[in-house]
């Protein structure tokens, strides 16, 4: 090997090694600042599950609640895209919406160039709103009854 090449490479090396040997110490870090969590899952856990297997799978997660809720029924809270934003996102007035990279999910998927759709469907912020009940209603249309699904918001206090 060419000995500039060489000297040129180890630079390289070095250079990328001071730049990453302690990520995340300083404040002006290339990393992204995750914003806090508002609230723990149980009293004796913080999220559904560990940290690291989060930041890895999430996503298997979302798909497989996805597709639990869509095409089986099932709701359950713990790998829940509403109840992930309720518990990761302020419900303040003036919280970050998803297009802020202040907001918990854009914080990383902007660092990682990730697009996310979510919220084309999905509030990004908490809902208000505690339970919702799916009524039928009847509407007559001309000669035929329609059946019509109803939402009716109700707030627990």
């Amino acid at each position: 090997m060419h000995p500039m090449i060489k000297h040129s490479l180890v630079l390289l090396l070095t250079g990328l090694l001071l730049g990453i040997a302690m990520p995340g110490q300083a404040d002006n870090s290339l990393l992204p600042e995750v914003p806090a969590a508002q609230s723990r899952f149980s009293e004796t856990q913080g999220c559904v599950e560990p940290t690291a297997d989060m930041r890895r799978n999430h996503m298997k997660y979302l798909l497989h609640q996805r597709d639990e809720t869509m095409h089986e029924g099932v709701r359950t809270k713990q790998h829940s895209l509403v109840e992930c934003i309720n518990c990761h996102v302020s419900d303040s007035p003036d919280a970050a919406r998803v297009s802020s990279e202040e907001h918990f999910c854009n914080s990383c998927h902007s660092y990682a160039a990730v697009n996310i759709d979510c919220f084309q469907c999905h509030a990004d912020r908490p809902v208000k709103t505690s339970a919702r009940q799916v009524m039928p209603a009847v509407a007559e249309s001309g000669s035929a009854s329609v059946t019509v699904l109803a939402i009716e918001e109700t707030t627990h206090e």
